[in-house]
């Protein structure tokens, strides 16, 4: 009779089969270097995820009438920045419809009409803050009605305390933003933090990349919900500080937010090939 030999699985593998790693490894995002790209492949970036951030802002519901503005500047004239034209819906944006704006106000690239309130706004943002590469400014609902309370969000959850201690509050209004010394002052307010609340208006946030920006301002948004929901029920129980500051540093960094808007990137421009064009 023969005897049943038993074949041990091979190094690294199971004895269901499951094929492990040789070495197991930790790779955590927040470890992770930023992508350094060649200015036109840097600018090429820059204008695919503006034009998606766009489309990502109709699907959130940001897309209130004629108002809102995303900029990304550009890496090579960092005095100039990609805007969207005055007009043309956010879920119909594509990379081709961009405008390159200058200091002045002139479009460089690109067929408008500007709006003038983006320029006013943006253009003090991206001169008074360098290493800022984008802002996100729209009438969102929930940012809108929050800002009418003139105060700073508290740290009711975990998510909002990506904004603790880290966005600011411009509790003046003076009607349509069409002044650039009105957007000094917006800029003012934001000083170094990367969200500020505009009292009776609504929310904008800044980056370091169109990703970080442009993920802050859903996240700013759902903060501003989440208040308004807890307030309307209760009493809500904040965060302690030390606490709040502790996860403030844990994720509210950048390579977080850029994280979270791949994860929504790469659905829409599969879904949404056209706003590459």
């Amino acid at each position: 009779m023969n005897a049943i030999v038993k074949i041990a699985p091979p190094p690294n593998t199971t004895p269901s089969g499951l094929e492990l790693h040789p070495a197991p490894f930790r790779q955590d995002w927040f470890d992770e270097t930023p992508v350094v790209r060649g200015i036109a492949a840097e600018r090429r970036h820059r204008q695919e995820r503006l034009a998606g951030a766009f489309r990502l802002f109709a699907r959130h519901g940001f897309d209130r009438g004629l108002a809102g503005h995303i900029t990304a500047r550009d890496p090579e004239l960092t005095d100039h920045f990609w805007v969207n034209p005055f007009g043309l819906h956010f879920s119909r944006i594509k990379v081709s419809d961009l405008l390159l704006v200058n200091s002045h106000g002139e479009i460089a690239v690109g067929a408008g009409p500007l709006n003038r309130a983006a320029f006013a706004i943006h253009a003090a943002i991206h001169e008074a803050r360098p290493d800022v590469v984008a802002a996100a400014h729209t009438h969102s609902l929930h940012g809108k009605a929050w800002s009418t309370l003139g105060r700073h969000l508290a740290p009711l959850t975990q998510d909002s305390c990506v904004f603790y201690e880290d966005h600011g509050l411009f509790d003046e209004f003076g009607g349509v933003v069409y002044e650039t010394d009105e957007g000094d002052k917006i800029a003012a307010a934001l000083g170094h933090r990367k969200a500020v609340i505009l009292k009776n208006h609504g929310i904008l946030t800044a980056g370091p990349s169109v990703e970080a920006a442009a993920w802050w301002y859903i996240a700013f948004d759902d903060a501003c919900h989440a208040q308004l929901l807890a307030q309307a029920a209760g009493t809500p129980q904040p965060i302690p500080h030390a606490q709040a500051v502790l996860t403030h540093s844990q994720i509210g960094r950048q390579r977080g937010a850029d994280r979270a808007f791949d994860s929504l990137w790469q659905g829409l421009v599969e879904a949404e090939p056209d706003l590459l064009e």
